[in-house]
């Protein structure tokens, strides 16, 4: 499926270099993405829609004078005009260093595995199944998908690289109306070759379950269980503080903190090119992607960065250059950010809890690079004396990230996948609850 993407026109990089030095740039690159993507939509328990859609994008970036300029076609493209434009746009901007990598022609096999969409609709109907079984009241809805992406790099200073990736991705949520009361659960996985919608069920029934009944909300500081779906909210404001800009820019508070502790010493957090369905072979400037380690035992090793970063670091690129649009130029981001897990289950977690709070939906995001956050809890849960006893609501926890990540209690062994961010659920201590009594 991808090399038949790529083939179809196979020579428009070529002729976009050529064309950019002929009009007198002295460097250019062309970036490439094509896609194919096969939702299939499951509405109140029932199969709604079958879909198939394609895009395909050029971005062309030049340099003439050093100036840079940067213009992008979807679908059909007037390489005369796109070049035209980007030597246009580059005389608005001020002159900057060509960071472009050369002389790279690896090829990748293709990542992941192709799936129909019958099988899909299996999926689907399975795990809808399996939920209204034990729930017939619940209405589900979902989606299904099955999405191939090649993605190609060409420059004049001889790179020319690329790779197909093929992701399968489900999403479902599980309504519960019972009188006055509204009960919302939702899940989703992302996976290279396979999904399971058995187990994505019993994650939503277990939610059900512990939302039977309705009890008061803890207050004060006590102990607050993330669990895998939520953790991500902390981990954001990791990753910014390990963003090489941001540590130029002395954003981060852990510019000068290299080789130092940052957050507690059971924690390793690392980047793998091979792990899981975010794995990657190249950066968007088409450097190799590399395995780093950016805190171990809770010292800091690594900061990310892409070329220009890492020119002005000092440090090089690590590896981390990527485009937030097919519009943007490259900076740093990541392709999959992993948490090492510890070995207990989620059960065992909540069997260390005297008296606590699981965190599993929340409404609104994190604080940021400050690391300060108040969020209201979407879908939480009281504990005491280790066993789950009901649903809070009108729950709010605030904190700070870095002084949580110095109280980790307890990391478990249930790491999954929450968008590209590899974490297990956690037990941190530090934060303040409220809440409402119901």
């Amino acid at each position: 499926m991808g090399s038949e993407i790529l083939s179809q026109e196979d020579t428009l990089a070529e002729h976009l270099l050529e064309l950019a030095i002929k009009s007198g740039a002295e460097a250019a690159e062309v970036y490439q993405s094509r896609s194919l993507s096969r939702p299939v939509f499951f509405e109140a328990n029932r199969l709604k829609q079958l879909e198939t859609s394609q895009s395909e994008g050029t971005a062309l970036r030049l340099w003439r004078n050093g100036r840079p300029g940067l213009t992008v076609a979807h679908g059909y493209v007037q390489a005369q005009v796109m070049v035209e434009r980007a030597l246009a746009l580059s005389q608005l901007n001020q002159p900057e260093p060509v960071e472009l990598g050369s002389n790279f022609q690896p090829s990748y096999p293709d990542l992941g595995k192709n799936v129909p969409i019958e099988v899909l609709v299996n999926w689907g109907k399975e795990a809808i199944a399996l939920i209204r079984d034990a729930y017939p009241e619940v209405v589900c809805n979902s989606d299904w998908e099955c999405d191939v992406e090649t993605t190609r790099l060409v420059n004049t200073k001889g790179l020319d690289c690329h790779y197909t990736d093929t992701t399968l991705s489900c999403y479902m949520s599980a309504e519960w109306v019972r009188g006055d009361d509204f009960l919302s659960v939702s899940d989703g996985q992302t996976q290279r070759s396979e999904l399971q919608p058995e187990k994505l069920a019993n994650q939503i029934l277990q939610r059900l379950i512990w939302a039977r009944e309705n009890v008061p909300p803890p207050t004060g500081r006590i102990p607050v269980l993330f669990t895998s779906k939520a953790a991500d909210m902390l981990w954001g404001t990791v990753q910014a503080a390990l963003n090489g800009k941001r540590v130029l820019e002395v954003a981060s508070p852990w510019a000068e903190r290299l080789g130092k502790p940052v957050i507690a010493p059971s924690l390793t957090l690392y980047q793998d090119p091979e792990a899981g369905p975010y794995s990657c072979p190249f950066d968007d400037e088409g450097t190799p992607t590399q395995s780093l380690v950016f805190i171990q035992n809770g010292i800091l090793q690594h900061f990310y960065g892409d070329r220009t970063t890492g020119h002005q670091l000092g440090t090089g690129t690590t590896g981390n250059g990527f485009r937030p649009g097919l519009g943007s130029y490259p900076t740093p981001g990541l392709f999959n950010f992993l948490i090492q897990p510890g070995s207990a289950s989620l059960q065992d977690l909540i069997q260390q809890m005297d008296d606590g709070l699981i965190v599993d939906q929340m409404l609104g995001g994190g604080g940021g690079i400050s690391g300060d956050f108040s969020i209201n809890i979407d879908l939480g849960y009281r504990v005491q004396n280790g066993h789950v006893i009901g649903r809070v609501k009108d729950t709010m926890v605030a904190g700070n990230v870095y002084t949580a990540l110095k109280q980790v209690v307890k990391l478990g062994g249930d790491a999954d996948w929450n968008g590209s961010c590899y974490t297990p659920s956690l037990i941190v201590e530090g934060l303040s609850t409220t809440g409402r009594s119901n």
